[in-house]
């Protein structure tokens, strides 16, 4: 016991010699202050050399952090010097990941998921500061599955309570465009297949604009249908040499996927464009189809309000002229264009078919890919007419506010 030193915290004269992990070191007997520290040796390098180092400076200090931990935030360190983000971006994707790590539901999650659930943290960083980073460059740094990067991906905002802003269409567009190999001519791209990298990506975001307009975008994976418009921005910039260029082809010139929906997009973004085109009387006489209307884009867009609109009325009158034909004709929509055209005529002169034009409407109901079906009443329904009695205790049922009760009390005193 020492009874000349005092405690710095409480004061006290109580100071007393403790061992701890066989090592001396003095502690206030009333409150537990330690005034020395005990020196101990580290397992690490000083090991080698017999250094003697402090408690806070030993293996204890980590005792609390397992090695998934350290691991996982080495990884989210090296993740964003390899991004080059800000260190502030740093900061706070260590914070998402070491809240998540300590969440429950993290807990006995693969070690697949966890390597996932550090890109995660990052990405979700990267879209709340606007910092352009899509899905697919974090998976193919972390060799990681798009499908399970998305499940864990919105596990963490939902265990996190995250709120991610939505990206938008142009983002997604200057973003997708970025990895694109067209802006430079080299060796394996040709001279007349280099492109402007502003003219493209102002196209591009023109044409997505107007799929979003037309419901082509709605309900869909954004991906495909921004690799659609890029070919068709592409090839509409300078359409001789270019029009020979398939779709597959492009795509391997620019380095990107191509997507398994990216063809049907594109055939719904050329049916849009030829229903825009029929609307323009100086292309009616050229007898545009898919392949040369490619040419006329510039046109298309730069008219494309007047045009859509033009396509909704013309959708409307046709059909009211079809109604006023009646028994002199017999119509019938075509499958994919939209209007009818004249196949023969009658024995008595009529003619067999006249020209409607069907309005635009979304995809899911121009081409449904399941009916639904009809499902047998039963006879306890079947009996149902709608002419039976409604009693009072069901009808009190749907008067809930309370003029409706006063004004059904006056019916009633009346009667």
């Amino acid at each position: 016991m020492s009874g000349q030193r005092k405690c710095p915290d409480c004061g006290s004269c109580e100071i007393v010699e403790d061992a701890h992990y066989a090592q001396s070191q003095l502690v206030c007997a009333d409150c537990g202050f330690i005034l020395t520290e005990g020196l101990l040796t580290t397992t690490f390098q000083d090991e080698e050399h017999l250094q003697e180092v402090t408690y806070s400076r030993s293996t204890g200090q980590n005792e609390q952090l397992s090695r998934c931990k350290l691991r996982g935030i080495k990884r989210v360190q090296d993740l964003c010097k390899v991004l080059y983000l800000p260190a502030v971006f740093e900061e706070t994707a260590l914070s998402y990941f070491q809240r998540a790590i300590e969440h429950p539901s993290f807990h006995l999650v693969s070690l697949e998921k966890k390597e996932i659930l550090v890109g995660c943290c990052v990405f979700v960083t990267c879209r709340q500061r606007n910092w352009p980073l899509t899905m697919g460059t974090i998976c193919s740094l972390l060799y990681a599955d798009k499908e399970l990067f998305a499940s864990v991906y919105l596990c963490l905002l939902k265990e996190l309570e995250l709120d991610v802003p939505a990206l938008s269409l142009t983002d997604l567009v200057k973003t997708h465009l970025n990895s694109f190999k067209l802006f430079q001519s080299s060796a394996s791209i040709p001279t007349k297949f280099a492109e402007d990298k502003e003219k493209m990506v102002a196209r591009t975001i023109q044409i997505v604009e107007l799929a979003s307009e037309t419901w082509l975008v709605t309900g869909r994976h954004p991906v495909p249908i921004v690799t659609a418009a890029a070919y068709l921005a592409w090839q509409s910039l300078q359409p001789v040499g270019r029009l020979t260029c398939t779709f597959p082809r492009f795509c391997k010139l620019a380095g990107t996927d191509l997507p398994p929906p990216a063809h049907l997009r594109l055939k719904e973004l050329n049916d849009i464009l030829l229903r825009m085109a029929s609307q323009l009387a100086w292309l009616r006489v050229l007898n545009v189809d898919k392949k040369t209307v490619v040419k006329h884009i510039g046109d298309l867009l730069q008219h494309r309000h007047f045009l859509l609109r033009s396509s909704f009325s013309s959708g409307d009158t046709g059909d009211q002229s079809a109604t006023a034909a009646g028994d002199g004709s017999e119509c019938s929509p075509q499958a994919e264009g939209g209007s009818t055209q004249a196949e023969g005529s009658q024995p008595g002169g009529k003619q067999k078919c006249s020209s409607v034009q069907r309005p635009l409407l979304p995809p899911c109901l121009i081409n449904p890919r399941k009916r639904l079906r009809t499902v047998a009443l039963s006879p306890s329904d079947q009996a149902i007419t709608g002419d039976e009695a409604i009693s009072d205790s069901e009808i009190e049922q749907y008067l809930r506010s309370q003029e409706e009760m006063q004004e059904l009390s006056k019916a009633q005193a009346w009667h």
